[in-house]
């Protein structure tokens, strides 16, 4: 008889229906097994995962303020490196965009700069979801959020995305990686690559967020799958700051197929003569990314 595999991230938790988070996290710690240690600064994750009694978390888990993640993770690090770390333990950070892009960036900075020997994850749904959609550093070019809303004299969030990975590649990271609910075995092979690696690793993991974005939940997966075959999230790796692997496209996607399935860019289809100017910009942003990272494959 097949013995099965246990479950790493139980069921039973708060997200919502279609919740890309609990999609990626399932497969991370599918990725590290048990023997490790999962810090999580405050977030969807942390709010969805962890009442008292229903911690839906089968590894040891911490969860701190919403800035320290990566300060926490390094002190486990040390912690367990004080009694020399018998078993290997991995030490793994979890934290959303907010927490990555923003509120938890000067810690974030830190760690990666120490070369501390810290997988970090971010799970990016591209804004500050678990408190009412508010715009992030992470949320792109043209969408509405409540702190970024468009109207008679908005069009939406006015500026592109940061782009934490190049951030870290400055930062003399040695692995750095996206990946995407849309594919769960590249998402494992990453995280088991990250562990892998002495010193820092950071990983961008695309996490739809259905009540933010605006589509059924049925369609979590299809709408991450989407932002990657138009160019809007591209797939790739970088090891010892070389471009060493992306996912490549027979064909891309028009980058309008991506953003109309989506309300949070609805008001700009109402009236596409008036936004042709910003659609055209998101398009040239996806057309950027496939140039940059040769995605089209050779026909």
């Amino acid at each position: 008889m097949t013995e099965t595999k246990k479950t790493l991230f139980a069921s039973g938790h708060r997200a919502c229906p279609g919740c890309g988070v609990p999609i990626a996290v399932r497969s991370i710690l599918n990725a590290t097994g048990s023997n490790v240690v999962v810090v999580s600064s405050t977030g969807c994750l942390e709010t969805f995962s962890s009442p008292i009694d229903l911690s839906s978390w089968e590894v040891p888990w911490i969860h701190s303020v919403f800035e320290n993640a990566p300060t926490v993770a390094t002190g486990v690090l040390e912690a367990l490196n004080s009694k020399g770390n018998p078993n290997n333990t991995k030490v793994v950070a979890i934290c959303g965009d907010g927490a990555t892009n923003d509120i938890g960036f000067g810690a974030l900075s830190g760690m990666l700069e120490r070369g501390d020997d810290v997988l970090y994850i971010c799970y990016d749904n591209e804004a500050y979801m678990n408190t009412g959609v508010q715009t992030s550093g992470a949320t792109p070019y043209g969408a509405t959020t409540t702190t970024s809303p468009s109207g008679e004299y908005s069009f939406g969030r006015d500026r592109t995305k940061k782009d934490l990975c190049r951030i870290a590649l400055e930062h003399g990271v040695k692995y750095v990686a996206t990946a995407s609910i849309s594919d769960l075995k590249d998402l494992e092979r990453k995280v088991k690559k990250g562990l892998e690696v002495e010193g820092s690793a950071y990983i961008q993991v695309l996490t739809t967020c259905n009540i933010g974005w605006g589509f059924d939940s049925s369609r979590a997966v299809e709408v991450a799958r989407l932002a990657v075959e138009t160019g809007v999230f591209p797939i790739y790796e970088y090891e010892n700051g070389e471009l060493t692997n992306v996912k490549k496209l027979k064909e891309k996607k028009a980058a309008k197929e991506y953003l109309s399935c989506q309300k949070r860019y609805k008001h700009l289809f109402a009236d596409e003569e008036k936004n042709k100017e910003h659609l055209d910009y998101i398009e040239q942003l996806t057309v950027q990314n496939v140039t940059k990272y040769g995605i089209l494959a050779s026909k």
